[in-house]
C-alpha cells in the first residue's frame, strides 16, 4: 500500500532540487502534490513533468498574501491540506563585517518568517479541517553550529529548528506533527551558487570548494535528493504519529545530536 495514498501535499520551492524531489516521490506515494514556487512558469514545466498528481502553485513565502492565496489554491485544488514541507530557502555568505542589512533582511524574510507564517497558515487549515496534519521544515547542519563565512544563513536554520520545537508542542494537541529535516549538503544547483560564493571569498578556484566539502563528508560524498526522500515519506506518513518537535540529521554523518 502506498504510504500517502488520497493525501494532500503543499511544498515550496518545489521547482527545483530537493523540493522537487519531494514532490515526485510524494507521487509516488500515493498523494496530490502542489508544486509550490516563487517561478511559476519553473513549477508549471515541473507539475508536467511529474505527471497528472502534481500541480503548480504561485507563491512567495515572504508575501502574506501570496501564502494565503496558495493555501486557498491547494484547498480549492485537491479539497483539503494534509502536508506541508517548508522547502523554500535562500543562501548568501559574507565577512561578518560585510554583512548588509538588505541580505539579513532578505534571507530572515524567506527561510524564518516565510517557514512561520506558511506553517501557521497551513495550522489554520489543518485545524478547521480537524483531522491533524504533518508539517516537515527543512533546517540545515549550519543551523547546529556557526560557519565562519555563513553567519546570517547559519541563524536563520537555526531558528527554524528552534520554531519546529516550539510549533510541535503547541501543535499536537490538534494532531499535527511538526517535524524537521536538517540536510548537510546536497549536490544540486544550489552548491554551485554557493562554490561561486566560496570562490570569491576564499580565492579558491571554480569548485575547489565542493570538493573540500565533500571530501569532508564522511559518508565520502554529497547527498543527492533520493538520500533525503525516505525520511521526507516517513515525517509525512502515519509512521510518525508519535514523532514531535524533532529534527532529523540526513548528513553523512557531518553531525551528531
Amino acid at each position: 500500500m502506498k504510504r500517502l495514498e488520497e493525501k494532500s501535499a503543499l511544498i515550496t520551492g518545489a521547482a527545483r532540487g530537493l523540493g522537487r524531489g519531494f514532490a515526485e516521490a510524494y507521487v509516488r506515494e500515493g498523494a496530490q502534490v502542489a508544486i509550490a514556487d516563487i517561478n511559476f512558469e519553473a513549477a508549471a514545466q515541473t507539475a508536467e513533468e511529474i505527471g497528472a498528481a502534481a500541480y503548480p502553485v504561485q507563491m512567495d513565502v515572504s508575501d502574506q498574501s501570496s501564502i494565503d492565496a496558495a493555501i486557498r489554491t491547494v484547498v480549492s485544488k485537491a479539497g483539503k491540506l494534509d502536508i506541508l514541507v517548508n522547502n523554500a530557502a535562500l543562501f548568501d555568505a559574507a565577512e561578518t563585517v560585510d554583512i548588509t542589512r538588505a541580505s539579513f533582511d532578505k534571507l530572515y524574510a524567506v527561510n524564518v518568517a516565510g517557514t512561520l507564517f506558511t506553517m501557521q497558515a497551513a495550522a489554520e487549515q489543518m485545524i478547521k479541517q480537524g483531522h491533524g496534519g504533518k508539517i516537515i521544515n527543512m533546517a540545515s547542519q549550519a543551523g547546529r553550529r556557526g560557519e565562519s563565512l555563513v553567519l546570517v544563513y547559519c541563524s536563520t536554520k537555526a531558528a527554524v529548528i528552534s520554531m519546529t520545537q516550539s510549533a510541535g508542542l503547541n501543535l499536537i494537541k490538534h494532531g499535527i506533527n511538526v517535524n524537521a529535516i536538517a540536510p548537510g549538503v546536497v549536490d544540486g544547483d544550489h552548491w554551485e551558487h554557493v562554490d561561486e560564493l566560496f570562490a570569491k571569498l576564499e580565492d579558491k578556484a571554480p569548485g575547489q570548494k565542493k570538493a573540500e566539502v565533500a571530501a569532508g563528508v564522511p559518508a565520502g560524498r554529497f547527498a543527492i535528493p533520493e538520500d533525503l526522500e525516505p525520511m521526507a515519506i516517513f515525517l509525512a506518513s502515519s509512521d510518525s504519529d508519535y514523532i514531535v518537535s524533532q529534527t532529523y540529521n540526513v548528513d553523512g554523518g557531518q553531525w551528531m545530536s
